[in-house]
């Protein structure tokens, strides 16, 4: 029993090696898990081929595989915040070591769509790396990562088109040795990264505030509200939080929760428009020969690496809302003039990766920014649910162009329609989240009576 009249110990605070080899660690799982998710859609022509599907079969297929991902990532949140930051990573690079391995021995329909729902596991890491690396860098001694926590998890985020470019390397690698069609050794073969990330995540220690969340949740059972409240006030979490998806949903958390979630499930109209399916716009929309397309979707992805770096580090400086808005804002603009306007093929390159650079960099400052609105009790619920959101939009992004292009609306027009709104919608909704007040300190612990954050109702 901790005594009430006495002061808590100082919880024991994260090394700067700690801190870097978790940002690392969480680098590799977020790249490998990407790795994962891209080669699948990348693969899924062979895939198709060789289970005899139709066009419509395949594209039924990825669409499930989509929704049984964003069901998964939901379910993960609250277990996350349940059982610990350190399990679930556990949890998320195993599943996307899984999703590979048995991807290899689908022989159907049904056992596809099981097997790729798992790697909605995979997705999570996002969310999860999010919430875990926010309590590191809170509690950290390592003073670069403690005033630059949005720039130091953007390398983290860069991940998605670093694991990108490993997916389309390591398939023309295996196809050029063994074939186009051995498409079951290329999945095979990619659990060896998820295993060896999951072999070296062993060594993460849990985070202090979900410890504390945790022996919180065990004084108030065992009827010591007292030490339970003292406990509280030092890592500034709020004991009137309830089950975390409950929690979510109710008093300030709400907002964030619907604003948010809005956004993104808008947001991901245009990456499904301009990123998942950036071959068929750079290709049928702009006209382009797909000789051409490969190298510059390289160019275009390693200038979306820097979006995230430079959303990061911006807003760490000027707010992470405002800029979040601002950039998917500025990517609207950016595609729309790369759909409406007739350009020579240098400047198709110029507009199309600064677009990226303005839809995908944001996501660096997003899931940051989603950690810092949500208590620790239910950070991590509140981080997946907002991208399990998003698997939804890309699906009816998918519907809608589908259907329009099948009316005979020029492709065009149905990508602006799609994924410019989309893109304008979300960025111009961002604005209506609360903003996040940072008290004086930089963190939390230096004043245990206040919360890390303090949400502000604008």
């Amino acid at each position: 029993m901790i005594p009430v009249n006495n002061p808590l110990p100082a919880p024991r605070r994260f090394t700067v090696r700690e801190t870097r080899i978790a940002t690392v660690i969480a680098f590799f799982a977020w790249a490998v898990a990407v790795y994962d998710f891209i080669m699948f859609g990348t693969l899924l022509p062979v895939i198709k081929e060789d289970f005899g599907w139709s066009e419509s079969q395949a594209l039924f297929v990825h669409t499930l595989t989509t929704l049984g991902g964003a069901i998964v990532v939901f379910v993960l949140g609250p277990l996350v915040d349940r059982f610990g930051r350190r399990r679930g990573m556990m949890l998320t690079v195993a599943g996307t070591a899984v999703s590979s391995g048995l991807t290899a021995l689908a022989t159907n329909i049904a056992a596809m769509v099981g097997i790729r729902s798992i790697s909605g596991l995979g997705l999570a890491e996002q969310s999860v790396n999010a919430t875990y690396l926010n309590e590191v860098y809170e509690l950290t001694e390592d003073e670069k990562a403690r005033r630059n926590k949005g720039f130091f998890y953007s390398f983290v985020q860069s991940g998605w088109p670093v694991g990108a470019l490993i997916a389309s390397a390591f398939v023309s690698i295996v196809a050029g040795i063994f074939g186009a069609n051995e498409w079951r050794l290329t999945f095979l073969l990619a659990t060896i990264p998820g295993l060896l990330i999951l072999w070296i995540r062993r060594s993460l220690r849990e985070s202090p505030q979900f410890e504390a969340t945790k022996e919180i949740r065990r004084l108030k059972e065992a009827g010591q509200a007292e030490q339970a409240e003292l406990l509280a006030r030092q890592f500034g979490i709020d004991t009137s939080v309830g089950a975390p998806l409950k929690a979510i949903f109710t008093g300030r958390r709400l907002r964030n929760t619907l604003v948010l979630g809005g956004a993104f499930f808008l947001n991901w109209f245009a990456v499904q428009s301009f990123s998942v399916l950036a071959t068929t716009v750079l290709t049928s929309a702009k006209g382009l020969e797909f000789s051409v397309v490969t190298p510059l979707l390289v160019i275009a992805n390693l200038v979306g690496a820097a979006g995230y770096l430079f959303f990061g580090w911006a807003g760490d400086r000027w707010g992470r809302r405002n800029l979040i808005g601002l950039g998917w804002i500025a990517a609207s603009g950016l595609f729309a003039a790369l759909l409406l306007i007739d350009m020579p093929v240098p400047m198709t390159v110029v507009i199309y990766s600064l677009g990226l650079f303005c839809l995908l960099g944001p996501a660096a400052a997003l899931f940051f920014y989603i950690a810092e609105c949500y208590d620790a009790a239910c950070r991590a619920t509140g981080g997946t649910f907002i991208l399990a959101v998003s698997q939804p939009g890309a699906v009816l992004a998918g519907f809608l162009l589908s259907g329009l292009i099948a009316a005979g609306l020029d492709i065009n027009i149905s990508f602006t329609l799609v994924g410019v709104l989309g893109c304008l919608a979300s960025g111009l909704l961002v604005f209506a989240a609360h903003s996040i007040k940072e008290p004086e300190a930089k963190h939390s612990l230096h004043h245990p009576h206040k919360p890390h954050s303090e949400l502000e109702n604008q």
